[in-house]
């Protein structure tokens, strides 16, 4: 045993000592959060706004802090950028997490000196609880590689702006500075077909034993690696290779083809970060769901799915959940977020401990015939559908057909595959079926005669990445939405 996987196991045992003693007392801890924040931000701008001092109980909280999504929010974060203080936390962000928006184009996120260890800590004790589950450390004596942004900062106001994953890239410990791929220089490539070049050239020869990033980059590395060395697995190029990290979307429509490209099992820790914070994270290996991050400066929030666009929607603290509702997460962070509708859905599968899925987007759904279908029932329909049909598929997306030229209208799901399914009319009707079973409205749709089964467009293999590029989201924390109410997507899509 090596001295870095030697003394992991010590600390690793520690954190998940910690880690157990904060899932037993969540609900505790997200109230004693939720009056520090309130205590801290009394004297902001924003506190002031909406009577902080007056705020005793969570009645008072919901009384006094609306619910707001970015463009609501935006006011405050102009003010920031305009050079002020204490606007919605005391003195001035320490960073700025710059991520793509979509009415405004960038989204500005703060981090403050205060939320920054939500982000690094988690991280961290996400690997450190796997080490002490597994007993496996051997992976930190070798190279670690995470495919993430540019590291390049640029100032707003004189705060250093940039990629969450590049800010967090600053923060790697001393220690693992030596196992860490790809190499700083590479790592400030903004063209993502470039750096993944470089990124093959400086890995493939290397021990890899960890990678982390989101599915679809993971598996277009494999396949760039493998057009190096054709006719090898990953497992062959990497033979140490242990532990894939990963978040940002559902892992299952991708774990064929990675494990195929792969050559073999290895483990996985799924994460839920994101700009606004790190809010959850795998803690058992072969459990379902992640454990929520109920002690690192968020109070959470929880809205029911369908009351979100609601003027007084139902607003839950942690101790009012229920399991499997679907809830729109609301944050309040002591980076000077509030009221914060990170635009996710998530369902709670345990309460003992708190442990969640992430079922979409609220922006991401079909209803364009009343069914409101989500992301998670589309990914279990898919997931279901080639349970019977198998195919690897590279990427999808799904969107309403509603011109038709005969017949009824329908949903096309857009589709790359890895190699077409021979039966692929029988796919589709798996799929339906599955998602008939999973949502009631869209089979009354097809019982009433509105709306027909749906149909599977097939994509050349590159056609997502394509899209991507056009888009200039290649690479990155960027992804394809799995579903949405209108056709722009799609038909840029089929442009390709």
């Amino acid at each position: 045993m090596k001295i870095k996987s030697f003394l992991a196991k010590p600390y690793a045992a520690y954190v998940k000592k910690k880690i157990k003693k904060d899932a037993a007392n969540a609900v505790q801890d997200q109230l004693a959060i939720m009056r520090t924040l309130i205590n801290k931000a009394a004297a902001t701008k924003f506190g002031k706004a909406h009577h902080f001092a007056l705020i005793k109980t969570y009645d008072d909280f919901k009384q006094n802090i609306p619910i707001v999504d970015y463009e609501q929010f935006k006011p405050y974060i102009t003010l920031i950028k305009q050079g002020e203080e204490n606007v919605c936390w005391k003195g001035k962000p320490l960073y700025f997490a710059k991520t793509s928006g979509t009415t405004s184009g960038a989204k500005y996120i703060p981090i403050s000196k205060d939320s920054i260890s939500n982000h690094i800590d988690t991280a961290k004790f996400a690997l450190l609880n796997y080490m002490a589950e597994t007993g496996n450390t051997s992976f930190a004596d070798g190279k670690l590689i995470f495919l993430s942004g540019s590291p390049v900062m640029e100032r707003v106001a004189g705060i250093p702006t940039g990629r969450l994953s590049g800010i967090v890239n600053h923060f790697i410990p001393a220690y693992l500075r030596k196992n860490q791929l790809p190499s700083f220089e590479t790592n400030c490539i903004e063209d993502w077909e470039q750096k993944l070049g470089h990124i093959v050239a400086e890995t493939q020869d290397q021990d890899m034993r960890l990678i982390s990033g989101i599915p679809p980059w993971m598996q277009m590395y494999f396949d760039w690696l493998q057009e190096k060395k054709p006719g090898q697995t990953i497992k062959q190029l990497f033979p140490n290779l242990q532990v894939l990290v990963y978040g940002g979307v559902n892992f299952e429509p991708y774990r064929a083809k990675l494990m195929q490209s792969i050559g073999g099992d290895v483990d996985t820790i799924e994460t839920f970060p994101a700009s606004e914070g790190f809010f959850a994270f795998q803690d058992k290996q072969g459990e379902k769901g992640l454990l929520l991050n109920t002690n690192s400066g968020i109070f959470f929030e929880f809205i029911p799915a369908e009351e979100i666009f609601n003027d007084q929607p139902t607003r839950l603290n942690l101790a009012q959940i229920e399991l499997d509702v679907n809830y729109a997460l609301i944050i309040n962070s002591n980076a000077g977020l509030w009221g914060y509708n990170i635009g996710d859905t998530v369902k709670f599968v345990s309460k003992d401990p708190y442990r969640i899925i992430v079922s979409g987007r609220i922006k991401h759904f079909i209803s364009a015939f009343g069914e409101h279908v989500i992301g998670e029932e589309v990914e279990y329909a898919l997931a279901k559908g080639l349970s019977k049909v198998p195919a690897n598929i590279i990427e999808f997306t799904v969107a309403p057909m509603i011109q038709v030229d005969n017949g009824l209208p329908y949903h096309e799901w857009l589709i790359a595959f890895e190699e077409v399914p021979e039966n692929l009319v029988r796919l589709a009707e798996e799929i339906d079926l599955a998602l008939q079973e999973k949502n009631v409205y869209y089979q009354d749709l097809l019982r009433g005669g509105i709306l027909q089964t749906l149909q599977i467009r097939v994509l050349p293999k590159d056609a997502f990445i394509q899209y991507m590029k056009a888009q200039g989201k290649l690479g990155g924390q960027n992804k394809v939405p799995r579903l949405s109410n209108d056709r722009q997507i799609a038909e840029a899509l089929l442009r390709q």
